[in-house]
């Protein structure tokens, strides 16, 4: 009979261990994964937007255009045609060689948010570069006549809390996503499709680009736009998505 009471009490320590290591675990794992998202930014803690409400079927259409000229109007006539709204993220360079798809964006109804100047990478550069490159991309815009653009894309979605303190001080919402299929590499029309379909869920930001890079991206839209509208999604713009009294943001560590 002792040698019984010994081997159970054994038996619980070591259960004892394991559920203790486990809830320690589980506790990292949550503090881990809420820590990385804050509702609004804030001084001590900015923030970008890469989702927002998860209260309603509301999802953002993102797309990043950085150089040519041939894949803007093949998009735009699919957004037209599955009466989809977008948010087109422009660099100034780009803006600046081709004004006329820049007004074809506004003028079919999309929202216009800024990428920069150049696109090069923003942890690649000193902060004063930085600071330079923002200048010129808001001098850009204004000179064609986008004088009030409040979003911002960093080049290649690259940032830290300096760079993202920075833009938020000259009056920038910084926005990432969180679905990318990553389309400007080709994968194939079927992977974009089902990477989008599969993973998408109310008030997420779906990135994809309208430069000469891709080829498959209009292809997959006729199946991605009408599918997701079948799901019960709604296309709206970033604004729509920042109004959302509880957005989630990204903090940037």
């Amino acid at each position: 009979m002792q040698h019984f009471f010994v081997f159970t009490v054994k038996n619980w320590k070591k259960w004892g261990l394991v559920l203790t290591a486990a809830l320690f675990s589980a506790i990292f794992l949550l503090v881990e994964t809420e820590s990385s998202f804050s509702v609004f930014s804030s001084k001590e803690n900015p923030a970008a937007l890469s989702k927002g409400s998860e209260k309603d079927p509301n999802i953002g259409l993102t797309f990043n255009i950085s150089w040519g000229n041939e894949m803007v109007e093949p998009i735009l006539e699919k957004l037209d045609k599955y009466d989809v709204k977008a948010t087109f993220f422009v660099a100034g360079e780009w803006a600046e060689r081709h004004p006329d798809l820049l007004e074809k964006i506004e003028e079919d109804g999309h929202e216009i948010g800024m990428l920069g100047y150049r696109y090069k990478s923003y942890l690649k550069q000193e902060i004063e570069q930085v600071r330079r490159d923002l200048t010129l991309a808001k001098d850009t815009f204004s000179k064609l006549g986008y004088s009030d653009i409040k979003l911002l894309r960093t080049p290649s979605g690259h940032l830290n809390e300096e760079v993202l303190k920075l833009a938020e001080n000259q009056g920038y919402q910084v926005i990432q996503w969180n679905i990318n299929p990553n389309d400007w590499k080709n994968p194939g029309t079927q992977n974009i499709v089902d990477n989008i379909m599969k993973q998408t869920s109310n008030g997420d930001i779906i990135l994809l680009h309208a430069s000469d890079s891709v080829k498959q991206t209009p292809k997959a839209l006729d199946t991605i736009l009408p599918g997701l509208k079948n799901k019960g999604f709604n296309f709206v713009s970033i604004s729509e998505l920042i109004s959302r009294a509880d957005t989630k943001s990204k903090e940037i560590n």
